[in-house]
């Protein structure tokens, strides 16, 4: 497995997205994960990789995770993935909050809602989608067992968590996601999140044991 991290800017906000790139080295399938920003970039490591683009995953529908949804895929095609909870936040601009990173809502049809549970495949990779609503109802995350890594998108960060005060967020989901659905996951899992550094479950539970009996 193939695996880059790019640091895409979403200008108007001062704001970098962690926007990841995983190929399957034999068949050279491959998958993006939250294209937010800056598609000339991500097209770029795709030829630079040989890739052959097969999904567009989306943790979420915040503008800084999709905003180079539509130019990646008439470049490259690639079926766009996203949860059924989050699909009509693509063309919502009170959800997707495109206004204050003052990017046009996206006019490309997502190809897919995803379920909590399903499989996607690359070449022999094999990921679980994992439904954790809290930063919005619909967010996901996806984890790859084979490779011991899970990409977060803002569910949780390196020593936090996503923010819950927008439109959908909860933070009575949020901590139910992380505790019952993330940390539960083997200690060296490595946690690959939507913005700043990774981590690992090891290394964020300790947060979460301090304040798993308080209310939320």
């Amino acid at each position: 497995m193939i695996l880059k991290k790019l640091k895409v800017k979403v200008q108007k906000l001062n704001l970098l997205t962690n926007c990841y790139i995983i190929v399957d080295e034999k068949t050279k399938e491959t998958m993006v994960i939250d294209p937010g920003s800056e598609p000339d970039k991500i097209i770029e490591m795709l030829d630079i990789l040989e890739a052959n683009l097969k999904y567009i995953f989306i943790t979420h529908c915040h503008a800084d995770h999709i905003g180079a949804i539509g130019e990646l895929k008439q470049a490259k095609g690639g079926k766009i993935l996203i949860s059924r909870e989050d699909f009509n936040g693509l063309y919502d601009e009170s959800k997707s909050l495109t206004y204050y990173a003052e990017t046009p809502n996206t006019e490309i049809e997502a190809d897919s809602r995803v379920d909590d549970g399903d499989l996607i495949h690359l070449g022999e990779l094999e990921f679980r989608v994992i439904s954790t609503p809290g930063h919005t109802k619909g967010g996901l995350c996806l984890y790859c067992p084979s490779e011991d890594m899970i990409f977060t998108g803002d569910t949780i960060f390196s020593g936090s968590w996503g923010r819950t005060d927008l439109p959908t967020g909860s933070m009575e989901d949020i901590m139910d996601s992380i505790t019952n659905r993330i940390l539960i996951l083997p200690d060296n899992t490595i946690v690959y999140p939507g913005h700043g550094k990774s981590t690992m479950i090891k290394e964020e539970k300790p947060i979460y044991l301090e304040l798993r009996n308080k209310d939320f």
